[in-house]
């Protein structure tokens, strides 16, 4: 077996960790202990994607729990009712009813259309026996390019005794996140050149996942553009531009979690991108067609679609979202009857916090819940990855993310986690490579 990079794969670590009574995914993912990731391997690709020695070094120091040693196993199958769910979101956002519908609710920066999709959105599930379940839309998905270098540094699993499907989006992820920068920016300035990209996140070198920034800056530099990591404290709007120092920014790649750029110190950032001085993406009105989770309480009723216009063969294909509706006076006493088997979620949230399970919840949280803007989801059990912890087989949970750009996809991975919601502190746990099989 080839990796992604057209390379023979290295021996099993473990050739003979699998029960062979069985080869479906749900099976291996609960029999199957091989450690696939080459630690050594990871550290070599970080350093050189990075340009940077010991870049890895700091990374195991200061997020140990990055990265898991394991892979999840997935049916192809569901990636394949993955894609069409995402599909399906992105088609029914094109209605002009459902785009009414939704942008009623956001704020007038989110309002208008200036061109871009979204660059990296991330459409997160969890597996069921029935289909995926997709819990939650993000624009700001973190860990795509830590992802698709964690995907090239495993080992071959399961003796070779497991077929695994090539992963042509793992080999051509670079090339196609080159293109949907190039893309996102044509789609607002035409033929401009783009010379500049910032990404842009609040005290960047402090945020969890700088690692990633950097991997992001260095692949659009081999790429010939030049790309900074800054504060959007840092930036400045004047003479018709966005400007960082004296260097005229063309370009935000946005990791704020202020998705309507509404605090103060992205004023200046909000002022450019009203006065459509600097390409944004993701955006305010991104979010808010795509991934405010209020919107889910439309694409999960079948009624509401039909309503604005949803063709049931469309409205079909987004039955496996959980039900989820609006936390309201009128409806709260009922919630609270039913909340053993409801997630709450503000709607405005992100990263999981301020997220509870019903079955958590005491009554001083729920007065707070029933007086700020909540979403109640009906509860989709992550699945399970069994993993060894000092020789113990260990339950961990699963929730799998797919990267898209204009709803095609561009990588899928999985985060292996304990507790509530996936938290990066779980030992054994951390960013997992999907093998589709």
């Amino acid at each position: 077996m080839l990796n992604p990079k057209g390379q023979q794969m290295k021996n099993p670590i473990q050739p003979d960790c699998c029960d062979t009574s069985g080869f479906a995914p749900e099976h291996l993912n609960q029999s199957c202990f091989c450690i696939t990731l080459d630690r050594n391997e990871l550290g070599r690709e970080l350093d050189t994607a990075a340009s940077e020695p010991g870049f890895h070094d700091r990374i195991a120091a200061n997020q140990p729990h990055l990265f898991s040693n394991v892979p999840v196993f997935l049916p192809a199958r569901a990636l394949m009712a993955m894609q069409d769910i995402v599909a399906a979101i992105e088609q029914v956002a094109q209605i002009p009813s459902y785009k009414a519908t939704v942008l009623g609710w956001a704020p007038p920066i989110a309002q208008h259309d200036l061109g871009p999709q979204g660059a990296l959105m991330g459409y997160d599930f969890h597996l069921s026996d029935e289909a995926p379940k997709l819990i939650e839309v993000n624009t700001n998905a973190g860990g795509a390019f830590l992802n698709a270098l964690l995907a090239q540094a495993q080992t071959l699993c399961c003796a070779g005794r497991v077929h695994v499907a090539d992963d042509s989006h793992v080999a051509g992820f670079e090339a196609a996140v080159i293109a949907m920068f190039r893309a996102e920016w044509q789609r607002q300035r035409d033929a401009a050149p783009l010379r500049r990209i910032a990404i842009v996140d609040d005290a960047p070198q402090d945020q969890y996942l700088y690692p990633e920034f950097v991997l992001a800056q260095q692949t659009l530099a081999r790429h010939g553009m030049d790309a900074l990591i800054c504060d959007p404290q840092t930036l400045t709007f004047r003479d018709g531009g966005l400007y960082f120092g004296d260097l005229l920014v063309d370009l935000v790649y946005n990791r704020l979690v202020d998705f309507t750029l509404s605090e103060p110190r992205h004023a200046a950032l909000r002022a450019a991108y009203q006065a459509s001085a600097v390409v944004v993406t993701p955006n305010p009105h991104t979010h808010a067609l795509l991934a405010h989770k209020r919107n889910l309480t439309v694409l999960s009723d079948p009624v509401a679609l039909a309503a604005i216009g949803v063709p049931p063969t469309l409205a079909a294909r987004l039955q496996s979202i959980p039900q989820t509706r609006l936390v309201t006076p009128e409806n709260a006493a009922a919630l609270w009857q039913d909340r053993r088997q409801l997630f709450f979620k503000p709607v405005s949230g992100h990263g999981g916090k301020a997220v509870y399970r019903g079955d958590k919840l005491t009554k001083s949280v729920w007065v707070d819940i029933t007086q700020a803007d909540y979403v109640a989801q009906a509860m989709a059990t992550p699945s399970t990855r069994m993993i060894q912890l000092d020789g113990v087989p260990t339950p961990r949970k699963v929730d799998l993310r797919l990267y898209t750009y204009a709803a095609h996809p561009l990588l899928v991975a999985a985060r292996v986690y304990q507790g509530q919601t996936t938290n990066f502190r779980t030992p054994g746990g951390g960013f997992a490579p999907v093998l589709t099989v």
